[in-house]
């Protein structure tokens, strides 16, 4: 779709910082090949990869991105709609970052190993997906059973 494309285009183009512009057009490529789904906006800065259909207890439903990132203005934030319970033998070999629940702050994408970034996007579309076709639908994170190593 190239509507997509060009808003993702938009996106990237709109960061400031020459480095992270850089980092963020890299990372939109990693992340395209390594997930193998399209990218599109998901919202005003954030780029999703891939849709997942989830469903709360509450009755809650919607369709989300199964990975994605936001180009900010002092990092790159990675989402691992997955949560990144269960994903320690990678992230222990990725290299210089913070983490939350589900997020990966980078400072500069030469932080990491790109391989193992890579690694680490196909395994969380992978749990992502498996989980779906499980439970017909993606539960809350805090529902979402790790991924077994």
């Amino acid at each position: 779709m190239s509507e997509d494309r060009d808003a993702v285009e938009a996106v990237v183009d709109a960061v400031a910082h020459d480095g992270r512009r850089t980092d963020a057009r890299a990372l939109l490529g990693l992340m395209a090949e390594a997930s193998g789904l399209e990218a599109r906006v998901w919202s005003a800065n954030t780029i999703g990869f891939g849709q997942y259909h989830y469903r709360y207890a509450s009755g809650q439903e919607g369709d989300f991105f199964t990975v994605g990132f936001s180009p900010r203005k002092d990092r790159l934030t990675l989402y691992v709609m997955s949560g990144l319970r269960g994903f320690d033998d990678i992230l222990e070999r990725l290299g210089k970052y913070r983490a939350t629940k589900s997020a990966i702050h980078l400072k500069r994408l030469g932080d990491v190993d790109e391989a193992v970034l890579r690694e680490l996007i196909v395994e969380c579309v992978n749990h992502v997906q498996a989980v779906e076709r499980e439970m017909g639908a993606i539960p809350r994170m805090s529902e979402i059973p790790p991924r077994q190593a």
